[in-house]
């Protein structure tokens, strides 16, 4: 006869067994967390940005808005968004950016904001390479394009960094790898078995040759402050860390990041001659 002991032995271990299950099976829906409606572009507050279709390697068009910049002077900011909604959350940021002269392309990835396709890794990195052709394409020369990742859109800005030229690389709240945050969040589950997506920062920044501005805040919650400091600690120089002691995950803005970047391009960006 079966003791009790054994029954409940099994019980746990076929809970565990079915939840591991579930988090491998779904892991890609816990990691990008799509608006899936497709914005609508707020021409009142940026009276000059237009919609455009950009056209991946694998035959995907993409939305994206493009505002452009006052002059050639001015550097043109290419946006990677981080893991949730879409580009119409971050509608403010592309006005707030383009009233410093700047241009910015505000790239919607595939699977959000109406676009066709499914989120991976290997698409956000392939659309990401679509925004920046299409930048340089309309004639903007690469030391002009100022790569801005947000949260999980850093893994993909360092990785479009080690492949083609840029003027710079802005990091807002970077993590150093998506399987360091899952070992952190799952500590009983074999995530390095089962992660697809790793978005490994930490392992490709030594081979970006840009000025790196890493912005971290002190009480994020969702990536440690410390994933800041080893990513900065990793990148080449010319770089500058910025640490907002009030501010989270989501509120750099709010704490002052535009004025930092803004310093930050003043000092370390220059303006191909």
């Amino acid at each position: 006869m079966i003791s009790k002991l054994v029954v409940a032995v099994l019980v746990i271990v076929a809970l565990y067994g079915a939840a591991v299950g579930l988090l491998a099976w779904q892991q890609r829906r816990f990691l990008y967390v799509p608006d899936t409606a497709r914005p609508v572009l707020p021409s009142a507050s940026v009276p000059t940005a237009r919609a455009l279709t950009v056209h991946t390697e694998d035959g995907l068009d993409l939305l994206a808005w493009l505002a452009p910049p006052a002059d050639d002077a001015q550097p043109v900011v290419l946006y990677l968004h981080g893991n949730g909604g879409n580009i119409g959350y971050r509608a403010g940021r592309l006005a707030r950016l383009n009233r410093l002269g700047w241009g910015v392309l505000l790239l919607e990835y595939r699977g959000y904001g109406g676009n066709p396709g499914t989120p991976t890794e290997a698409g956000l990195n392939a659309d990401a390479r679509a925004g920046y052709a299409a930048l340089v394409a309309s004639g903007i020369a690469p030391q002009r394009i100022v790569l801005w990742g947000e949260s999980l859109g850093c893994g993909v800005a360092v990785r479009l960094a080690t492949e083609v030229a840029v003027g710079a690389v802005l990091l807002e709240s970077p993590y150093t790898s998506i399987l360091a945050i899952a070992q952190r969040r799952f500590p009983v589950v074999p995530v390095a078995w089962l992660l697809q997506d790793r978005f490994d920062l930490i392992g490709r920044i030594a081979a970006v040759h840009a000025p790196v501005l890493v912005m971290t805040g002190e009480r994020d919650v969702i990536v440690p402050p410390a994933m800041g400091r080893a990513v900065f600690a990793a990148a080449n120089q010319p770089k500058v860390l910025w640490l907002a002691p009030d501010a989270g995950h989501n509120n750099l803005t709010e704490a002052g990041a535009f004025e930092v970047v803004h310093s930050f391009a003043r000092q370390h960006w220059k303006a191909p001659q």
